[in-house]
């Protein structure tokens, strides 16, 4: 080789030294960047296990305080626990960055500050301390300090992703570079290999043509290496942003989502996983089923292990939409959960794993159950109105005719005894009859303003000796005039029903409460509650310290003649009388309980407007009278027991058996007084649009209605239409001579 060629090889390999040296020290520079990417990520991790340890620990002190339960308190003293050390971990994790140590510094505390409160808060309620917890809550500290924690959080976080996105630049533009080095050494061997090859061409000419089609050669691969060059930067720009998308839609994603290994270890897992399942990544998915109860869809049927999902699809098994119940041994609510299961093979087909996807359908089976409850309940009470009302025709006619013979019987005192006896098994079925009315929501309403804590405070002083000393009852009212517009005869009777069953419940003693406060349901909780209109009530509830009740028997509390009562103890209808009541008025009821820690039951009742109304005097016994009045009555033995009453008042009376006869007669000029229609009568015009066909005929028509059950002709949204008088059956003597006077004095038009 001659000087002039070893002189040019020589600065050849030089620069490639050059290159090479380069190369080597962006090569580490590539992996420091990388270094910092993980270190970020993990940093965001440690933030992101703060917050939820931050969360859970705020959820079980608030659980403590509402519930008392000792779990939550174990729950809080895990998470409290490892707080300090994870503030410490995150520390250290963020020491490189001053702008972060010193938003840490000022969040770490707060955030112990927080959980001093809360511990503080879960010592007054195990104290029972009232004062020191409405004191503590007054101070509204808490949250406030809770809002700055997650804020400040949120802060380290955005600055993290930040420095992720900075480092991650620096990470490509890094391989980029070292990537044009690479190719920049390549093009210097070949620039190398063309300067040899035309030294050589001046001393060697026999070898020009070979190094006319290298040359040419190594063009072509030039530009194949530019081409190549391009698409490798293309094709990691769109690996790196599909990348970018695939981790933020797993990490968004609803649903929880496992990628498990042969032997159930968690490989991979999403926020969702952490929150719904408290599953995440490392776990065993084995050991995990120690910590539950898992049934399958019915809630009721255990799940034998290899029936488990992760079992079945390490099995090979692909499946959608498994129902499955989890009920965890700690204090956490049971989850319903579909999932979805698709084994993972390997290169030669064998299973290494699987991924499993969870949706948490807990919120949705709870509102088709609510649904279907309360469409249950809605058939039940239309069956019992149609049922109710013949057997208060029925009634009518057995009260009305006994209580004539016990009055009759007064010389024979054996038989007026036993006619006694028939006369109160006829009240105790009309109340009977009653109280099914008011679970089917059939039953005609007095609504008024009623002052809410003036009446509980009343309701209280009668049960103090009803419900004797081992009773203590405590009363718990918001301040200030709280009005609701409901019937105040049925409230009392709902919370008497209430308090009945509360005693009954606490059989060695206990503690009765009422509570009322002003509180809005808003529009989550109607979503989760489909029969509640979202807006302002009046909350009563009655809570007791009795035996509680396990969750099958409080979803049939409200079914008439349900009762867990031994046999005689108990009709079954206390409940379903006070959740008619209060449909009937526009209200919603719920009942809270846990078996061995008592049972509340609350009632949404609606508000009041305007000032409470004034109870009307009571009016005197009424007496008869000579007018005449028109009955019309479909059934013969009610029909002949009415007149007959009215005629023993010194009334003359008109009869017909349904609308069609009644119209004719009226018609003719039959002469009448008032007009007494039952509200169902057949002729093809119900006693309402009979009254009105009449009006037209006779301005100023005198009108009282009869009925076993109120009707939409007379009544709406549970109220008597203006100027309706209504005599409910069965009813006697007494009674129906004061509603006749009643109409006849000037009170009983026809509505128009």
């Amino acid at each position: 080789m001659i000087p002039t060629q070893r002189i040019i090889l020589g600065t050849g390999l030089a620069i490639l030294l050059i290159i090479t040296a380069a190369s080597i020290g962006l090569d580490v520079k590539s992996r420091s960047d990388a270094a910092w990417v993980n270190h970020t990520i993990e940093v965001l991790k440690k933030i992101s296990d703060l917050r939820l340890l931050m969360r859970r620990a705020e959820s079980a002190a608030r659980g403590y305080e509402i519930y008392g339960s000792p779990s939550f308190s174990e729950e809080f003293q895990a998470a409290h626990a490892q707080i300090a050390p994870a503030l410490a971990d995150l520390k250290r994790g963020v020491r490189d960055n001053p702008d972060q140590v010193m938003l840490l510094e000022g969040t770490e505390p707060l955030a112990l500050r927080r959980m001093e409160i809360a511990a503080e808060a879960m010592r007054l309620r195990a104290g029972n301390d009232q004062s020191g917890i409405a004191t503590l809550q007054g101070k509204g500290e808490g949250r406030g300090l809770m809002d700055t924690v997650m804020g400040n959080l949120d802060r380290l976080s955005a600055g993290e992703e930040q420095l992720l996105a900075a480092r991650s630049q620096d990470s490509r533009r890094t391989g980029i570079v070292l990537l044009g080095i690479d190719i920049a050494g390549a093009l210097v061997i070949m620039l190398l290999v063309v300067m040899v090859m035309r030294e050589s061409q001046r001393t060697q000419g026999a070898l020009k043509s070979t190094l006319l089609e290298t040359t040419a050669a190594n063009q072509q691969l030039e530009a194949a290496v530019a081409e190549r060059t391009e698409h490798l930067v293309t094709a990691h720009d769109e690996l790196r942003l599909s990348v970018n998308v695939l981790q933020s839609t797993f990490r968004s994603m609803a649903e929880a989502v496992l990628v498990i290994d042969a032997e159930g270890n968690v490989l991979l897992s999403n926020p969702a996983a952490e929150r719904i399942l408290l599953h995440r990544t490392g776990m065993n998915l084995r050991n995990l089923r120690t910590l539950s109860d898992v049934f399958q869809g019915d809630g009721v049927t255990p799940l034998k292990p290899d029936e488990l999902p992760s079992a079945r699809v390490l099995r090979g098994e692909q499946f959608e939409d498994m129902e499955m119940i989890v009920r965890p041994h700690s204090s956490n609510s049971p989850r319903h959960l579909m999932i979805s299961g698709r084994p993972m093979l390997d290169g030669q087909g064998r299973i290494s794993g699987a991924v499993l996807v969870y949706h948490d359908a807990t919120m949705s089976r709870e509102t088709e159950r609510q649904l279907y409850q309360s469409q249950k309940l809605d058939a039940i009470g239309k069956l019992t109105g149609g049922v109710a009302h013949d057997f208060n025709n029925m009634l009518t006619v057995i009260s009305g005719n006994t209580e004539t013979l016990v009055a009759s019987l007064k010389a024979q005192p054996e038989l007026q005894r036993t006619a006694r006896l028939i006369d109160e098994a006829a009240e105790r079925c009309a109340e009977l009859i009653q109280h099914l009315l008011a679970f089917a929501r059939r039953q005609p309403l007095q609504p008024r303003n009623v002052e809410i804590n003036a009446a509980v405070a009343d309701i209280a002083k009668l049960l103090r000796p009803t419900l004797g000393e081992q009773i203590q009852i405590e009363t718990v009212l918001e301040k200030g005039p709280m009005t609701s517009h409901i019937d105040p005869s049925r409230l009392t009777n709902a919370v008497l029903n209430m308090a009945i069953n509360a005693r009954d419940a606490m059989p060695n003693g206990g503690k009765l409460l009422f509570e009322a406060h002003r509180v809005v349901l808003d529009e989550a909780y109607a979503q989760n509650n489909p029969d509640v209109r979202p807006g302002p009530y009046v909350m009563l509830a009655v809570s007791d310290t009795g035996t509680g009740m396990p969750a099958e028997v409080q979803q049939q509390a409200f079914e008439p003649f349900f009762t867990t009562k031994e046999v005689g103890k108990g009709s079954g209808l206390g409940l379903s009388m006070v959740y008619g009541f209060v449909k009937q008025s526009g209200g919603h009821i719920k009942i809270y309980s846990e078996e061995g820690h008592g049972t509340t039951i609350k009632l949404y009742l609606p508000p009041g407007e305007g000032m409470t109304d004034v109870v009307a005097a009571a009016t005197p016994q009424a007496e008869g009278g000579a007018e005449t009045i028109f009955v019309v009555e479909d059934d013969p033995l009610v029909r002949n027991f009415v007149t007959a009453q009215l005629q023993s008042l010194g009334y003359k009376t008109v009869a017909a058996s349904d609308s069609k006869t009644a119209l004719e007669l009226i018609e003719t000029g039959q002469p009448f007084d008032l007009l007494f229609t039952d509200v169902v009568i057949p002729g093809g015009m119900s006693g309402r649009v009979l009254a009105e066909e009449v009006a037209k005929r006779r301005p100023g028509l005198k009108v009282l209605y009869t009925s076993g059950y109120t009707d939409n002709a007379i009544v709406h949204h549970g109220k008597l239409d203006d100027g309706v008088i209504l005599l409910t059956k069965p009813y006697r003597r007494n009674q129906l001579a004061e509603m006749i006077r009643k109409a006849l004095n000037g009170s009983g038009m026809t509505a128009s």
